[in-house]
């Protein structure tokens, strides 16, 4: 079973020990790749940017807080997986990327029926960075196949 829309916001934490109590909006949750729920966490949570930026310089992928989110989501649920899900971890950040610049053009087409919205063309703006993300993403993707190695704390990838 996989969230499918695995990011902070998801988590009702304590106030008083930040410690996870549950997992909220359980809408999206159905059989799936654990790779898509790695990649969706990843892709909120190691962005450099907003997920509605305009700058698409400023979109890139913080490496730190990627091998942070790595290294935590292997040391909770890598003795879970098999080699094959661990090797194509790094791919489901790139496809879950994808996967929503489409989703939000739809939504954008469709009149914002889906995503809430804060001004008119917002699911434009979300598609434009999360398609400059995905393409980034999808260039870096043959020059590796396996979970990165460590990256170096404050670094940046474009990838």
């Amino acid at each position: 079973m996989t969230h499918n829309d695995t990011k902070l916001n998801n988590v009702l934490l304590d106030p008083q020990t930040g410690c996870a109590k549950c997992v909220l909006d359980l809408d999206t949750v159905m059989p799936g790749l654990s790779a898509y729920d790695f990649g969706d966490g990843v892709r909120f949570g190691a962005s450099s940017a907003a997920e509605d930026e305009k700058d698409l310089d400023q979109v890139w992928l913080k490496l730190d807080m990627y091998q942070a989110f790595l290294e935590g989501y292997l040391d909770a649920c890598g003795h879970a997986l098999t080699p094959k899900e661990i090797e194509v971890l790094p791919l489901g950040a790139k496809i879950i990327t994808a996967e929503l610049a489409m989703r939000f053009l739809k939504d954008y087409l469709d009149g914002d029926v889906y995503f809430e919205i804060d001004y008119p063309t917002q699911n434009l703006d979300r598609r434009c960075a999360s398609r400059a993300a995905a393409a980034r993403r999808l260039r870096a993707c043959g020059r590796a196949s396996r979970a990165p190695a460590p990256a170096r704390a404050g670094s940046r990838s474009r990838a």
